[in-house]
């Protein structure tokens, strides 16, 4: 059982369901379960998670919370996330930490995907 407090699932709107199951299986390898035409359950993501049907989108200038990605190859995810067919709103850039970049959904949707330091 889940810790009073701690995070234990996170939503996410979708207005086009196939598209994102698509990107996201293509993208980082997430499988889904469907529940009904208008809801996709995460599996393999990390975090337990969904997909809602919706024409909302959720981006930090909306003031939506952002989801952030680990990847320990940076540089290939990026290619991976564009080759299927997610839009990079922010190339790779440093912050205290590591690097990372960010990325629009086929639906609009901003996501991060973040690593450590690159070795000097």
């Amino acid at each position: 059982m889940p810790a009073t407090g701690s995070i234990n699932y996170v939503e996410i709107p979708a207005r086009d369901m196939d598209a994102t199951k698509h990107f996201f299986t293509d993208a980082f390898g997430w499988e889904f379960i469907d529940y009904g035409p208008d809801y996709a359950a995460i599996q393999k993501a990390g975090l337990d998670g969904g997909f809602f049907k919706s024409d909302q989108v959720a981006t930090t200038s909306n003031g939506s919370v952002l989801v952030v990605l680990y990847s320990s190859e940076l540089e290939i995810t990026l290619e991976r996330v564009k080759s299927a067919g997610g839009i990079i709103v922010q190339n790779i850039f440093s912050f205290p930490g590591g690097r990372r970049f960010h990325f629009a959904d086929p639906n609009g949707n901003e996501f991060a995907v973040w690593s450590e330091p690159e070795e000097s």
